[in-house]
């Protein structure tokens, strides 16, 4: 019984580790460019869920780039300040969806166990976490660096692109003076308005892809 039980969690890791939707493949020949329709992408979330986001037609979504041992991205959720950005988006009906393109053996890489402990400890509130080993989202949308900050409209077209806030430090104690973008992109979006800041120099640690 055993030895059954444990070839069957095999297979099932193996088969984990190895997806990678045709959308995902596909989201490999596009480009994201602001005012343009996103590339499309499908991922398994760290509870075996597979998220499309097509799946998510008519709704806003924002895209998290993340790496859990990266200084710039341990500032932002150690102060609790993309928490509190993931609360408030999704309480106003957004879907954050944050992704994690480091390839095996890299920084960052974590598998559905250790993602899923990461969102405790942290507090996390992001409505899934994605693998995204093979790095084919990650590159399709220009993915630089973590965090890297994306926002998709109700249409599929993406209205914001760059980094979290104006302030390029790795130091918790410059966030209260930094312009929060993505908040102020949402705000915009909601009220109807055109985003006034839709694109940013990313700053934070790069994306560890494979090579």
């Amino acid at each position: 019984m055993k030895t059954r039980l444990l070839a069957t969690a095999l297979v099932g890791a193996l088969a984990f580790a190895a997806y990678e939707d045709p959308a995902a493949k596909d989201a490999a020949a596009a480009t994201a460019a602001v005012g343009k329709p996103a590339p499309a992408f499908a991922l398994i979330d760290s509870t075996g869920k597979k998220h499309a986001l097509a799946d998510y037609a008519g709704k806003t979504v924002v895209l998290e780039w993340n790496n859990p041992e990266c200084p710039f991205v341990k500032k932002h959720y150690g102060a609790g300040n993309m928490q509190a950005q993931q609360r408030a988006a999704t309480a106003a009906g957004v879907v954050w969806l944050t992704i994690n393109s480091s390839a095996d053996g890299k920084q960052g890489h974590m598998d559905a166990a250790q993602a899923q402990a990461t969102r405790t400890r942290l507090g996390a509130a992001q409505s899934a976490y994605l693998f995204d080993p093979q790095g084919s989202v990650g590159r399709a949308y220009a993915a630089k660096t973590t965090p890297h900050m994306y926002i998709i409209d109700g249409r599929g077209l993406l209205r914001y692109a760059g980094a979290i806030d104006s302030n390029p430090s790795s130091d918790p104690g410059d966030i209260a003076a930094a312009t929060q973008y993505v908040p102020k992109a949402l705000a915009e979006l909601k009220a109807g308005k055109p985003v006034s800041v839709a694109l940013t120099r990313p700053y934070g640690c790069s994306v560890k892809y494979a090579d």
